[in-house]
């Protein structure tokens, strides 16, 4: 029996320029476990081509006349799901690269990549892997920290930050000080420090001192 991996990978080339499509098909028949399906010279056509011959991957241009690659690209991914569109193209722009991808794409190329590189994003895709350029890795990273919301501190975590005396009530019972230990220690009414602790364990969503001790580690409040 064929294992996934020894299986032909069925391509369908998409793009309007007939003269590249003729040149991807000629350097991916030299490949003994890549098979060219099928080709479509518009976004309408790639779809329709998709459906009839269930491609395992398809190489998608992006600027085509009827319905452009993002637009087949999408309707790719709920019409033929078992089809991963890798994006071929020149263009490098952000707009294109987050709406190809968006759109689900698999993988995004520049066309000026090397046929090894183009070989293995094909394998890749045919596995349901991601394959992204370098260069529009980059982006991709750049944006996704740009969208990564800022991990809250410990105090933006709390309804209320802790006054700078409840920080100090705080520590002195994570090192296991006793009400009166703490009011000796802050020259404070013991009566005063019991208020600072009920105000602590609210703010810090605890019921009590161990707890308390033990949120002020995980947080690196001490």
């Amino acid at each position: 029996m064929t294992s996934r991996s020894e299986q032909v990978v069925r391509v369908l080339l998409v793009d309007d320029q007939v003269l590249f499509r003729e040149g991807l098909r000629t350097l991916l028949s030299v490949q003994r476990d890549i098979e060219v399906v099928g080709e479509a010279g518009d976004g309408i056509e790639a779809v329709r081509e998709a459906v009839r011959l269930k491609p395992d991957v398809v190489l998608m241009d992006l600027q085509m006349p009827q319905l452009d690659g993002v637009g087949a690209t999408r309707q790719l991914h709920s019409e033929c799901p078992q089809s991963n569109v890798v994006i071929l193209t020149t263009f490098d722009d952000d707009e294109y690269v987050f709406e190809g991808l968006r759109a689900g794409a698999r993988g995004y190329l520049l066309k000026d990549v090397s046929s090894e590189t183009l070989v293995e994003a094909i394998h890749g895709a045919a596995r349901g892997e991601s394959f992204l350029q370098p260069s529009i890795a980059t982006k991709v990273v750049a944006e996704f920290s740009r969208l990564t919301p800022r991990a809250k501190t410990p105090h933006e975590l709390m309804p209320e930050p802790l006054s700078e005396r409840e920080c100090q009530v705080l520590q002195l019972i994570t090192a296991g000080a006793s009400n009166r230990e703490i009011a000796e220690t802050l020259v404070i009414a013991e009566g005063t420090v019991k208020n600072h602790v009920t105000h602590i364990l609210e703010k810090m969503g605890v019921r009590d001192r161990t707890q308390a001790a033990l949120r002020a580690r995980e947080w690196g409040l001490i």
